[in-house]
């Protein structure tokens, strides 16, 4: 199923259980089975690779386990929480609390100052405009753009952007941060740098990682690695 290594005890109790998760699209009149009945665990504190060829469901999961889609059936826990069976806003309530994004395209906001930027989940959530910045400039120094603050993202190179990505999915402190290729785009060093971002965040927080991932490089660094093939991870 994949390598186990680190400071994480597989007995403890998952933070996320999926449970048989099943998903298929429709492709004309044929339907396309992307997902069959997929069981995974993930511990508090885990830094987790998925891989997988194009077209296996990585992403389809990680949406799924992010409450970003619905399976057609199967069950996703927080804890003890059934996250399928909440609402849509009970949904969003939750991913604003709980969870953080990072995505190969970093999608920042063009107009807005990396600070800004960083900030934004946290004004979404009601926090004061001042209070929010102070907290992404903080986090901005932490991952080391402290001097980057006030550039909007066309000024800053693609490791930076990715960087105040990731200070952007960490600002309300998150339990998981799930990742969708975020060194896609990013040349070896600074791929190697952005794990090393990773590392750091994860002894410092103990924030849980979910990684999807072509990059054999950065998976060979987490605690885990899974293989999806053929809509499950013991499938061969």
């Amino acid at each position: 199923m994949g390598k186990k290594r680190g400071k994480c005890s597989i007995m403890s109790k998952p933070l996320l259980n999926c449970q048989q998760i099943c998903k298929s699209y429709h492709d004309g009149a044929q339907s396309v089975q992307v997902l069959s009945g997929v069981d995974l665990q993930i511990n508090a504190g885990e830094l987790v690779a998925i891989l997988g060829s194009s077209g296996s469901g990585k992403s389809t999961l990680l949406q799924i386990m992010g409450t970003l889609d619905e399976p057609d059936s199967g069950k996703v826990y927080f804890q003890d929480q059934d996250l399928v069976q909440l609402s849509a806003k009970e949904q969003a309530n939750f991913r604003n609390k709980h969870l953080g994004f990072v995505y190969q395209f970093h999608h920042l906001l063009p107009e807005f100052t990396a600070a800004e930027n960083v900030a934004m989940p946290k004004m979404i959530g009601g926090t004061k405009k001042q209070q929010a910045l102070d907290e992404a400039k903080e986090l901005l120094s932490q991952v080391k753009l402290e001097h980057r603050t006030e550039h909007r993202p066309y000024q800053l190179s693609g490791g930076e952007r990715q960087r105040v990505a990731i200070a952007r999915a960490l600002i309300n402190r998150p339990s998981i941060i799930m990742a969708d290729e975020p060194t896609g785009n990013l040349d070896a060093d600074t791929s190697e740098s952005i794990f090393e971002l990773i590392k750091s965040i994860n002894d410092s927080f103990g924030t849980t990682f979910i990684v999807v991932t072509h990059d054999q490089g950065l998976a060979g660094q987490m605690h885990r690695t899974l293989h999806l093939r053929n809509g499950n991870f013991n499938a061969k």
